[in-house]
């Protein structure tokens, strides 16, 4: 039989008529079973990880090698198997439970053994197992496995279940055991059964994709289960019918199916789709067309490992994974970075090997951790127990582990790239960096696009657009959030809530705006007074907005109180250019952020405290013009480097009195500049307040009335 380098089918008569359980462990654990056995020669100590159903076959492959190595040379060793079963004899006294005739026969074996004697501990993870804590079994069994040191030991423990290090100690060799090489396939599944996915060819790399992470004996169980299928007829394959269940049969539990589609049920994003469909499921289309196994296996070795989506919170990161594991056919698990955490020593490692002993069972997998940063945080910056850099380490060692003919792909989310730690980021690993950024006005419009469809909504171009226009900049300045996928869901979702609730589907603009109110609070009704000053400050933002250069337009006026907090707004055009902002686009917004503040006191001759959050928005823009984009000529090229900011700043004290004067020179210039603007167009002003006394909200067609 040829190689599977050679090609990437297989003529079905190649394939094996009939197939013991045990010949398959023997085919595709043969390295495995060589490694343990000539270990044991040695006279070390093995501890087997591998799956319980696997290990009394491993345990017979193990000593036929054991005997064929002996065969005409030298006497075999004998093996004592500790296995807790009844004597063939009855004995005298009450009867014993498994575990103690297992303490019963160990101790006969630690104390009898003598040279070239291997004792078998086929459950050593039941006597063991350490869930709550060390049982009185695990108690006794310690000091007697310490007890010969010239006693050969071969232990098998299922990775579900804890062992003591105490008794991982005794092992001198560890061998993990963890799915099916691929190389092994042709000779672990019968003609009767490749013929029940297609009546001509088998292809292993096809099946492999589905079936990488079952142990042998699991895999003859599921392939015997195809085998009683219908077969195929010539030309007509039905592989894709028995890959879907052979997909539901290995996706464990806790891992789900996800069905998302990237282009249908992601809008927008355009650049981050491009970037995913040509670094990865392109590349995973072409394997699937390619002939050669040698073609396959290299371009196996170009895939990437892991990726890093980065991005403000709720803009879909998580969501983008599942897309890609929709693409790929592949389960998801979701691992929260600070689950993983524990406070006993070794746990928290142990919950990481856990995690992708899980996935690779049931790869093809996607493994996302949510909040990575939390875990695997940057060196030096981070004040912990010292466990996440373990963590980091053990994670490495995982993702250099697997096979890379396993379809398994590691993703982390993390909203502060800058905080993750830097082995994680270099290439191998983590190679793919993708920022999700927060959505674009022509991402909100696909968003909302794919929204109103799938809710049946109905909303005409108008109100969409208006959406867009309204979660344009943020959502939560002081948390600095801005509007995202998830606002726009939020938004869909209460307006399908309101037609369930009243049986229409016709909505106004004053819906969607409520709609965007998430918070609960009471109705605020205003005094004349009250309502005079709110129009008077919303006023002056907008007029200075129409008049000054660089400022971009309003588009909306509301004093109607349905906002969060807000008691009034104005909706402003977005920025054709917002990537490349200037001192002068900069200067706009200082000064039109300033115009409620002015208009108070220019009409009304005192300032309210609404223009508080104006005031901290002018003061971060000019701070961020001298501190950080050099736009001050007073302060010259110098800056405040990052670095700087998470200490002291090393700046001489003249120095800071420059950076103050010429931000106070900014903002007073902008005060100047709105000032004069406001009273040279006092009438407007006056006349636009006594439009939103009256309507409550203006739209863009009454405001260019106004400008006329």
């Amino acid at each position: 039989m040829k190689s599977l380098s050679d090609r990437r089918t297989v003529p079905i008569f190649d394939l094996p008529t009939d197939l013991r359980t045990e010949d398959a462990v023997e085919a595709a654990c043969a390295t495995d079973i060589a490694f343990i056995e000539e270990r044991l020669r040695r006279g070390m100590s093995v501890l087997v990880e591998c799956d319980k159903d696997l290990s009394l076959y491993l345990y017979l492959g193990i000593r036929a090698r054991l005997r064929r190595a002996a065969r005409g040379k030298r006497k075999a060793p004998k093996l004592v198997i500790v296995d807790g079963r009844p004597p063939a004899q009855p004995c005298d006294g009450p009867p014993r439970s498994g575990l103690g005739r297992m303490l019963e026969q160990l101790t006969d074996a630690i104390r009898g053994t003598v040279e070239k004697t291997i004792i078998v501990l086929l459950h050593l993870d039941v006597l063991a197992t350490t869930h709550t804590g060390l049982t009185l079994e695990a108690r006794e069994a310690i000091p007697l496995l310490y007890e010969n040191p010239e006693a050969v030991l071969l232990g098998f423990r299922d990775p579900s279940f804890p062992l003591p290090k105490v008794i991982e100690g005794v092992f001198a060799a560890r061998r993990e055991i963890i799915g099916t090489p691929r190389e092994t396939l042709p000779r672990l599944v019968t003609q009767r059964e490749a013929r029940s996915i297609d009546a001509e060819r088998f292809d292993p790399f096809a099946l492999y994709k589905y079936v990488s992470g079952l142990n042998p004996v699991r895999l003859r169980k599921l392939m015997g289960a195809v085998g009683l299928r219908r077969e195929a007829l010539p030309g007509r394959p039905q592989a894709a019918a028995v890959f879907r269940e052979i997909r539901r049969q290995t996706a464990a539990e806790d891992f789900e199916l996800p069905n998302v589609d990237l282009e249908k049920d992601i809008g927008g994003y355009e650049e981050v789709k491009t970037r995913i469909r040509e670094d990865l499921l392109e590349l995973v289309t072409r394997k699937e067309s390619l002939d050669r196994g040698d073609d396959i296996q290299a371009l196996e070795r170009l895939l990437p490992r892991g990726i890093i989506f980065h991005g403000p919170p709720g803009t879909g990161k998580t969501f983008f994974a599942k897309a890609i594991a929709t693409a790929l056919g592949a389960t998801v698990l979701v691992v929260s970075g600070p689950e993983l955490k524990s406070k006993w020593v070794g746990e928290s490692e142990e919950n990481l090997r856990r995690v992708f002993r899980r996935a690779r069972k049931s790869a093809p997998a996607v493994i996302v951790f949510d909040e990575i940063d939390a875990f695997a945080h940057r060196r030096g910056t981070y004040e912990g127990s010292g466990v996440e850099h373990s963590m980091v380490n053990q994670l490495l060692t995982e993702m250099d582990g697997f096979r890379s003919s396993e379809m398994l792909l590691v993703i982390g989310t993390t909203n502060f790239l800058r905080s993750v730690d830097a082995a994680l980021l270099r290439p191998g690993r983590f190679e793919f960096l993708i920022e999700i950024p927060a959505p674009t006005a022509a991402d909100r419009a696909e968003i909302v696009k794919i929204y109103n469809k799938k809710l049946g909504l109905g909303l005409d171009k108008q109100l969409c657009a208006h959406l867009v226009r309204r979660t344009e900049g943020m959502a939560d300045r002081e948390a600095n959030l801005p509007f995202t996928g998830d606002h726009l869901y939020a938004v869909c979702r209460a307006l399908k809530r309101q037609a369930m609730r009243t049986g229409a589907y016709e909505f106004t603009r004053e819906d969607v705006d409520r709609a965007l109110q998430r918070r609960t609070r009471r109705q605020v009704v205003l005094s004349a007074a009250e309502e005079r000053v709110v129009a008077t400050h919303e006023a002056g933002h907008a007029l200075l907005a129409m008049l000054v250069e660089h400022a971009t337009p309003p588009e909306r006026i509301s004093i109607a109180a349905d906002m969060e907090g807000a008691l009034g707004y104005v909706l402003r055009a977005a920025r054709t250019r917002p990537y490349a902002m200037t001192r002068a686009d900069m200067l706009a917004d200082i000064c039109v952020g300033l115009g409620g503040y002015l208009a108070e006191q220019l009409l009304l001759g005192d300032v309210s405290i609404g223009a508080y959050q104006d005031l901290q928005q002018a003061n971060a823009i000019a701070h961020a013009m001298v501190e950080e984009f050099g736009m001050a000529p007073d302060t010259g090229l110098r800056v405040v480097l990052e670095s700087e900011r998470r200490r002291a700043p090393a700046s001489s004290a003249a120095w800071r009195a420059r950076v103050d004067q010429a931000i106070e020179g900014i903002l007073e210039g902008e005060r100047a500049r709105g000032k004069a603007l406001l009273e040279q167009h006092r009438g407007p002003l006056e006349a636009l307040i006594k439009l939103l006394l009256e309507h409550k909200v203006l739209e863009q067609e009454a405001l260019k009335n106004l400008v006329k």
